[in-house]
């Protein structure tokens, strides 16, 4: 297990995951994505979820993928922070297993 692993995984290094990654944005990205997070729009912001999961789930088709399953996902912790670890986690997860990828190819 890594040390990276080890450490604890809180609901708020999720919320600071995806305060960078907005920095990293386009100015008009980062806005729409802040309008949707605000608490005000939790109806929209749910329907937006379940949209984007359902096209996750049908990335069969043309347009939609299997991108839009963490996106919703992601969108829904906001009004469900029990998913907020299990996305971190994920997150983790998947830059730990990029980063050793790209090791293996640098050799």
């Amino acid at each position: 297990m890594t040390i990276e692993a080890q450490q604890t995984v809180t609901a708020r290094d999720w919320d600071d995951r995806v305060a960078r990654l907005t920095r990293k944005m386009p100015d008009s990205l980062a806005r729409a994505l802040d309008w949707l997070r605000e608490p005000s729009r939790r109806v929209v912001r749910i329907v937006a979820a379940i949209l984007f999961i359902l096209g996750g789930i049908f990335s069969i088709l043309p347009v939609l993928g299997l991108w839009m399953l963490p996106v919703g996902l992601a969108l829904l912790s906001e009004d469900i922070p029990g998913l907020k670890v299990p996305l971190e986690r994920s997150a983790r997860w998947i830059v730990a297993t990029w980063e050793r990828v790209k090791a293996r190819f640098r050799r």
